[in-house]
């Protein structure tokens, strides 16, 4: 844990303005992205601080599975079902904001604005999905 990151202030329900939304691993939480990209857009943040997607080994895949799987899961529970158009990924480091792991889960992909298609472009030189 540590205090200074909002993502764990976040994932320890130390900020009162951001809302939890229901996660099925208790290992993660899904919470809504403060500027999205796309109608539907859900940050999943591990609860225990992790850096960012430069830190993951291939230990690490079976956290990023759960992470894709909260993903679905939200995105299926706020009545969005075509996960044939769906966008997830990590911004590659020095373009993410939060150093605190937190995968980007979007949709639909096909309504990305022209902004967001060129801030989440399919693995970028600063996303990589």
């Amino acid at each position: 844990y540590d205090g200074k990151c909002v993502f764990c202030r976040i994932a320890h329900r130390e900020e009162p303005g951001t809302a939890l939304l229901p996660c099925e691993d208790e290992d993660l939480v899904c919470f809504r992205d403060i500027k999205p990209g796309a109608p539907h857009h859900y940050l999943v943040v591990p609860v225990n601080h992790m850096g960012n997607c430069k830190t993951l080994k291939t230990e690490h895949i079976p956290l990023v599975k759960r992470m894709m799987e909260v993903g679905k899961a939200v995105l299926q529970k706020n009545n969005f079902n075509d996960l044939n158009d769906v966008r997830m990924g990590f911004h590659w480091p020095p373009f993410c904001s939060i150093a605190h792991l937190h995968l980007h889960v979007l949709a639909p992909a096909s309504q990305l604005g022209f902004l967001s298609r060129i801030y989440y472009r399919i693995n970028s030189y600063w996303f990589i999905t």
